[in-house]
């Protein structure tokens, strides 16, 4: 059972030391994220003054926002999974008793450490395929393919990280950890 002292005090000092990398990795990679949406905004804002009132869309705009569609996705992934904020069907496993939702929790976390693996491996030679080929974008800007698919490892080894944390605390008994150190309500604690 969780003791008196709350969850964190269960954790063990490795699962603590994990939990803060993952946590500030994947805090700088929601910021990137943000920066990257924020950009598009200015630059979809920017593009449609320029086209509108000055008859002069800049043609490299819907590209730059496109490639950076895939890094918000991909970089931001991550800590929404972290904060359990991806869309669930819980219909079935909120009426779980605590020990199947646990092992529930930990064949997600392992689902999502599969997925996490396709994408870094696949990413990777993707990549490295595209860089020998000397691979560029369609369009007007023909940047190298490679630095966009990139993305996919980095956000799998992202996902990875957080999929591990996850299922470290489900087969410990613990809750799922919820945004900025919160712990789901009722989820696991107790290891019924």
């Amino acid at each position: 059972m969780a003791s008196a002292r709350g969850p964190a005090a269960d954790e063990g000092p490795a699962l603590r030391a994990l939990a803060a990398v993952v946590g500030a990795l994947t805090t700088l990679a929601m910021a990137l994220a943000a920066a990257a949406l924020l950009v598009s905004l200015a630059l979809i804002g920017w593009a449609v003054v320029m086209r509108y009132f000055f008859a002069a869309a800049p043609i490299w705009v819907d590209e730059v926002v496109g490639f950076a569609l895939v890094a918000i996705v991909m970089l931001a992934a991550a800590q929404t999974l972290r904060r359990g904020e991806h869309i669930a069907v819980d219909l079935l496993t909120s009426r779980m008793p605590p020990r199947w939702r646990r092992w529930t929790q930990a064949w997600g976390a392992l689902a999502a450490i599969a997925v996490a693996a396709i994408l870094v491996v696949n990413g990777w030679e993707t990549a490295a395929l595209a860089r020998t080929l000397g691979l560029l974008t369609e369009g007007h800007l023909e940047w190298p393919t490679w630095w966009l698919m990139l993305l996919m490892p980095a956000g799998g080894v992202l996902l990875a990280l957080v999929a591990v944390e996850a299922l470290w605390r489900a087969l410990a008994g613990l809750p799922p950890r919820h945004g900025d150190g919160a712990h789901g309500a009722g989820e696991v604690g107790d290891r019924g």
